[in-house]
C-alpha cells in the first residue's frame, strides 16, 4: 500500500501489471476554464516548446495505435533481442513535435518486471531511449525448479506477516522475468488480499525465484494518501439532476462519482450519494455513516485535482484518457488513513479516530490521485530510492492541488496533512522546507536512505523542490514560516513553484522509469529542464544547485 503516512517498515514496487494505490485526501472546486492546447506556466503566453499538448481522446488513441503498429520495428531499432516484445503503455506528444512513447516489455511472452522503457523520437527519428534497466534480458532456461505450491506458501506466510489471514493466494503464481535488479531471472509472482493489520486493503505481491525458492521482492499493491466541507468551507459542487433526486456526480470532468461505505471493508463501490436539495453536507464532521461532509470534500478534492493537471500540465484525467476515477468515503471503522488503488481505479478515506476526523483534506486528495498518475507513467518502485520518489511526487503534485485551488479556508503551502491533525498535537505529516522536522524524513541524501521507510525517504526529493521553487534560507509564504538549509552550505535562489512543477512533471512523465533513483532523478529533472527552458538557462542551473543542495550529484 502506499498510505498517507508510516504505520510500520513495508515495502511497495509499482510495476509491469501491478496494481498500485496510494491515499490522502480530497476537496472539490469547479471551473469554467476551457481546455487549452498545451499546458501554460504562469506568466506565459505562448506555451514552452517541450510542455506536453493536451491531446483529445480520438488523437491520443491514435498515436496509441501508430506506436503498437509499428512495435515491432521500435523494437528492432533499438536494440532488442528476438524474444523481447514491446507493449504501448502510453504516448506523450510535446508542443515541438516530440513523441514519447512508454512500453513494457515481454520475453518468450512472459511480462517482464521491471523492464519499462521510453522512447523518444522527434519527426519520426528516434533521438534516445531511457530504459528502467540496461541489462540485457536474457534467460537460459524457462522451466521452473521450483513448484507453484512453494511461491504460493511463501507469499502467504509474507501476507500473514503484514495482518492479512487468507489462507490462499487470489490466483495462481503466474511466471515472469524479474528484471528490477540484478541479473534477469525467471520468477513467479503470487498475489494475496485480505485486510492489513490498521483495516486498509491487503494486495501483497510476492516475487520468488523460480530456480531456487529464494524471494526476491515483494510490494504492496495498495498504496495509501454547493458542498459544505469540513476543511474547504463552502464550494461549488458539479452533481446529476436524475428526476429529482440530484447524484453526487460530476458529469464535466470524466463523471467522478463519490460513494458511501458506511464504515464497511469490502472491495464493492458502496452507495452513490444522493440528495433532494443539492445541498451537500454542513461544514460539521459526524460519525454517521449518512453523513454528506466528507463526501463534499472527497467530491471537491476530485474536481479540483482533475482542473489542476488539466489546466497545468495538458493532462486530461489520471490516465489522461478523458476518464475520472471515483471516490469513497467512510471506509472502515475509525480507519485513519486514506488510499489510492489502481484495481478499482478509486480513491479511499477513512474516517478517523472516533469516525469524525475524516482524511478528505485537499492535499491529501492530489497526493493519493498523483499516486495513480504516477502508476500510469514512470510507474516508479514503491520500495527503495524509487519509492520514496515515488512519494515525493505525491507530496510535490499535492502541494500543486492546493496551492492551485487558492482556496481561503485552506491556503497552500508546503506542508503535507496540517488540516487532517493525524498526529493529535496539530502538527502537519511532513515538511517539505526541512523534512527532519517530522522526526523521521531525511532532509539530505545518503547510501542509507534507499533502506528507509518510503514515507521517510521522499524528503530529499521533498526538499530539492521546495529549494528549486522557493530557495534556501527564512521565509514567510501565506503566513507559514519556513527555513531551509542545504547540505554544502550554499545560498539557492528558486525559480518558483510553477516552473519547478513544469520540471518535474514533464521529468515523471517522460524521463523516469520504475527503478529510478535520486541520481536518476536529477539526470530526469535536467533533462526536462533543458527540453522546457534551455541547456544553457537559469533553470537547468538551478535544478543542478538544488540537487546539490541535498546532496545528489
Amino acid at each position: 500500500m502506499t498510505p498517507l503516512y508510516a504505520r510500520h517498515k513495508r515495502t511497495s514496487l509499482a510495476i509491469a501489471t501491478a496494481v498500485a494505490a496510494g491515499a490522502l485526501l480530497a476537496t472539490g472546486l469547479t471551473t469554467g476554464a476551457a481546455a487549452q492546447t498545451a499546458a501554460l506556466p504562469t506568466g506565459k503566453t505562448t506555451p514552452l516548446a517541450g510542455a506536453p499538448l493536451l491531446l483529445s481522446a480520438s488523437a491520443r488513441t491514435a498515436l496509441v495505435q501508430k506506436a503498437d503498429a509499428s512495435k515491432e520495428e521500435t523494437a528492432q531499432r533499438i536494440g532488442l533481442g528476438a524474444k523481447e516484445k514491446l507493449v504501448v503503455r502510453d504516448v506523450v506528444k510535446d508542443v515541438d513535435g516530440t513523441i514519447h512513447t512508454r512500453y513494457e516489455r515481454t520475453y518468450n511472452g512472459l511480462p517482464v518486471l521491471g523492464g519499462d522503457l521510453v522512447v523518444h523520437e522527434k519527426a519520426g527519428k528516434s533521438e534516445s531511449v531511457t530504459k528502467a534497466t540496461k541489462t540485457a534480458i536474457k534467460v537460459a532456461s524457462l522451466k521452473p525448479l521450483v513448484t507453484t505450491a512453494k511461491a504460493e506458501k511463501q507469499a502467504l506466510t509474507a501476507a500473514k506477516d503484514a495482518g492479512s489471514a487468507k489462507t490462499a493466494a487470489d490466483q495462481a503464481p503466474r511466471k515472469v522475468i524479474w528484471a528490477a535488479s540484478g541479473k534477469p531471472t525467471l520468477a513467479y509472482e503470487t498475489v494475496v488480499g485480505g485486510l492489513q493489520d490498521d483495516g486498509t486493503p491487503n494486495e501483497l505481491h510476492v516475487i520468488t525465484d523460480a530456480a531456487t525458492g529464494k524471494k526476491l521482492y515483494e510490494y504492496q499493491g495498495i498504496e495509501t494518501g454547493t458542498g459544505k466541507t469540513l476543511y474547504s468551507g463552502t464550494v461549488t459542487l458539479n452533481s446529476t439532476l436524475s428526476g429529482s433526486t440530484y447524484s453526487l456526480t460530476d458529469g464535466t470532468r470524466g463523471s467522478h462519482k463519490t460513494y458511501n461505505k458506511s464504515h464497511t471493508t469490502s472491495s464493492s463501490a458502496g452507495t452513490l450519494f444522493t440528495d433532494a436539495d443539492d445541498v451537500w453536507g454542513t461544514g460539521a464532521a459526524s460519525s454517521s455513516t449518512t453523513d454528506q461532509t466528507a463526501a463534499a470534500d472527497a467530491a471537491y478534492g476530485a474536481q479540483v485535482t482533475w482542473d489542476f493537471y488539466k489546466n497545468t500540465f495538458g493532462r486530461s484525467g489520471i490516465k489522461n484518457n478523458g476518464v475520472a476515477a471515483y471516490s469513497r468515503v467512510h471506509y472502515g471503522n475509525a480507519y485513519v488513513n486514506a488510499f489510492w488503488d489502481d484495481s478499482c481505479f478509486c480513491m479511499t478515506y477513512g474516517d478517523g479516530s472516533s469516525n469524525t476526523h475524516p482524511l478528505t483534506s485537499l492535499d491529501v486528495a492530489g497526493h493519493e490521485m498523483s499516486h495513480g498518475v504516477t502508476s500510469n507513467t514512470a510507474g516508479l518502485n514503491y520500495s527503495g530510492e524509487s519509492g520514496g520518489l515515488n512519494e515525493a511526487t505525491s507530496d510535490i503534485f499535492g502541494t500543486g492541488v492546493e496551492f492551485y485551488a487558492a482556496n481561503s479556508s485552506d491556503v497552500g503551502d508546503y506542508l503535507i496533512g496540517e488540516k487532517i491533525n493525524i498526529n493529535g498535537n496539530g502538527t502537519p505529516l511532513r515538511y517539505m522546507d526541512k523534512p527532519s522536522k517530522d522526526g523521521g524524513s531525511v532532509d539530505y541524501w545518503s547510501s542509507t536512505v534507499g533502506s528507509k521507510d518510503v514515507h521517510y525517504s521522499s524528503g530529499v526529493a521533498n526538499h530539492f523542490f521546495y529549494l528549486l521553487s522557493e530557495g534556501s534560507g527564512s521565509k514567510t509564504i501565506n503566513g507559514v514560516s519556513y527555513s531551509s538549509s542545504t547540505y554544502n552550505g550554499s545560498t539557492v535562489t528558486g525559480i518558483g513553484r510553477a516552473k519547478a512543477l513544469q520540471i518535474w512533471y514533464k521529468a515523471l512523465t517522460t524521463y523516469m522509469t520504475s527503478s529510478t533513483n535520486y541520481k536518476g532523478a536529477r539526470t530526469a529533472t535536467l533533462s526536462a529542464a533543458s527540453a522546457l527552458y534551455g541547456s544553457s538557462s537559469t533553470e537547468y542551473a538551478t535544478v543542478a544547485a538544488a540537487w546539490t543542495a541535498v546532496n545528489v550529484s
